[in-house]
């Protein structure tokens, strides 16, 4: 299944209250030393900051890395709330970046905005698609040719993780395992979707309980969530929520349960995590910064990341886990790459 459709699809709802897609830009590059020494790239947080531990800092990550290898100027701006996004997004314009990075889906209204606003200036944005359809139509057409998505077949991970959780679950005698989500947005869904669906398929009869606790930075909104699950049985948590899901790996270690982390190794943030779900945003940054430096710019597309072309993968698995669930698990991996099994991306 192509993502960058599917985010589309997702989306069409959303697109009746004002969101709209967002995108990369490209500058052609001279390549002389002095082109490279005055390519900016800029990146905005959205709501989760930089210090999530997750997702804002996973791109950042990959923004720094870009100014490493890449020798381009970096401009970050960090968003604490959602009135932050416009306020950065013009810093970004006046500080004359020839990229700007919106670091996801709730950016999207305010990439849209501008993008339309500055048509010379270059956007990319993670977990967006650059084409949604008009509403009522089922015809895809770019929103606008100077708008990139970045965008990540997070099902595919989520599957690999679920096939593990349930696995696990079963062997504490109990086959219910849960998903503790931020917001409610196609982004943190087509996780738990991906989750829920190869859980099921790999033990038969597991029950996956998923709460949301619309919020990605409140810590003890999340945590109370997951103790909510846990009281229904939950032996097995998949935190979808950036900094907030730091709650939830705390719960689980509490209770004696495995956790799971989301979008960068979360290996060592808690002391029972089962593994990460982990989806190269900083991959994603990079070469969206890589591809607008080297003039090779596609508005009005997208860049797809998954588990073939590695921009989807696990972290480090427990000690804990079975060499056989492990080999399961790749086996589901295998398919997937293979087309075999499709795995679905919404709820």
């Amino acid at each position: 299944m192509k993502v960058s459709r599917w985010v589309m699809l997702a989306v069409v709802g959303v697109l009746a209250i004002g969101l709209a897609a967002g995108g990369a830009l490209v500058k052609s590059d001279s390549g002389s030393a002095a082109a490279k020494a005055t390519f900016k790239a800029s990146l905005i947080s959205d709501i989760g900051t930089f210090n999530d531990k997750s997702f804002n800092e996973s791109q950042l990550d990959g923004l720094k890395r870009a100014k490493t290898n890449l020798g381009v100027n970096i401009l970050p701006l960090e968003s604490k709330s959602s009135s932050q996004y416009a306020p950065n997004f013009n810093k970004a314009v006046r500080g004359k970046a020839d990229l700007i990075i919106a670091a996801g889906f709730l950016l999207a209204n305010t990439t849209a905005t501008y993008a339309k606003k500055f048509p010379n200036t270059k956007f990319a944005i993670t977990d967006y698609g650059a084409e949604v359809p008009p509403l009522g139509s089922k015809t895809f057409k770019p929103l606008y040719p100077n708008v990139e998505g970045l965008t990540y077949a997070a099902n595919e991970g989520g599957c690999l993780v679920g096939v593990l959780a349930a696995k696990m679950a079963a062997k504490a005698g109990k086959k219910i395992i849960g998903a503790v989500g931020g917001i409610k947005i196609p982004p943190v869904d087509i996780w738990i979707a991906g989750y829920r669906y190869c859980a099921k398929k790999a033990v038969p009869g597991t029950k996956v309980l998923i709460n949301y606790s619309q919020d990605f930075s409140a810590i003890d909104k999340c945590k109370t969530q997951a103790e909510n699950l846990i009281g229904r049985g939950a032996q097995v948590l998949f935190q979808v929520a950036g900094l907030c899901g730091q709650g939830t790996l705390k719960a689980a270690d509490e209770a004696g349960i495995w956790g799971i982390g989301v979008d960068k190794d979360q290996y060592n943030d808690a002391k029972r995590v089962l593994t990460s779900g982990v989806k190269r945003v900083d991959n994603g940054v990079y070469q969206a910064v890589q591809q607008a430096k080297a003039g090779k710019f596609k508005g009005g597309s997208d860049l797809l990341f998954n588990l073939k072309n590695k921009g989807m993968s696990v972290g480090r698995i427990n000690p804990a886990v079975p060499a056989s669930y492990k080999a399961l698990m790749n086996s589901y991996k295998a398919k997937i790459i293979k087309g075999t099994l499709k795995v679905p991306a919404a709820l």
